[in-house]
């Protein structure tokens, strides 16, 4: 039987990785999204509210889950914070990963995406058989960033602290999809980047 490929799929903030995965969505392919993970593990009742709460007691949410924008504040403007975050989320992120590849696997799916936003930063892309990075001119990052809800640029400068500057993300990808401004195009290689997953020669790298 054929393995099953295990394609990363990351961009910094604001690249158009997000329009990507559904994209690849669309193409058929699962999709493990990290952040809905930690939206998930953050609600009311996630199993990572407690631990949360503990080490951050003002971020608590009226309806028991926790307070995100609260929870951003701190963190992004103190590494330390975002560190101690990262060590109660991290593992409990990795083992819903564990179980999206499981059942991936026995359901007989040829080529999974993990979708991770700090996928070099946290070491995940030796999960991955290859790994697809979305990059966009910075201009373009910076002006949709801005327009996010809640987003200032304080806010913007202390995530892009937080990730991988994009040239070396695009350096260490095996493809680079390139997006912002044909979204048909982004469509053409995404496609490509599946194709080349799943063909005969095992995923080589090459330009979409």
């Amino acid at each position: 039987m054929t393995a099953m490929r295990i394609l990363g799929l990351t961009g910094s903030v604001a690249m158009g990785k997000s329009h990507a995965a559904r994209i690849v969505r669309a193409f058929g392919v699962p999709v493990f999204d990290a952040d809905q993970a930690v939206h998930d593990l953050l609600a009311p009742g996630g199993d990572a509210v407690g631990a949360v709460l503990a080490a951050f007691p003002t971020v608590g949410a009226p309806d028991g889950g926790i307070d995100r924008p609260a929870l951003g504040r701190i963190v992004f403007a103190d590494a330390s914070a975002r560190r101690r975050l990262e060590t109660i989320l991290h593992p409990m992120v990795r083992k819903a990963e564990r179980a999206f590849v499981a059942r991936a696997r026995r359901a007989g799916h040829p080529l999974v995406v993990l979708d991770i936003p700090l996928l070099f930063e946290t070491g995940a892309e030796r999960r991955c058989d290859r790994v697809a990075v979305v990059s966009a001119p910075a201009y373009l990052q910076r002006q949709r960033a801005l327009r996010r809800r809640g987003m200032t640029a304080e806010r913007l400068a202390g995530i892009l602290a937080g990730q991988m500057p994009d040239p070396v993300k695009r350096r260490r990808a095996d493809y680079v999809i390139r997006a912002g401004f044909d979204r048909g195009e982004t469509v053409r290689q995404v496609g490509a980047v599946l194709a080349a997953m799943t063909s005969p020669d095992r995923g080589a790298a090459h330009d979409p």
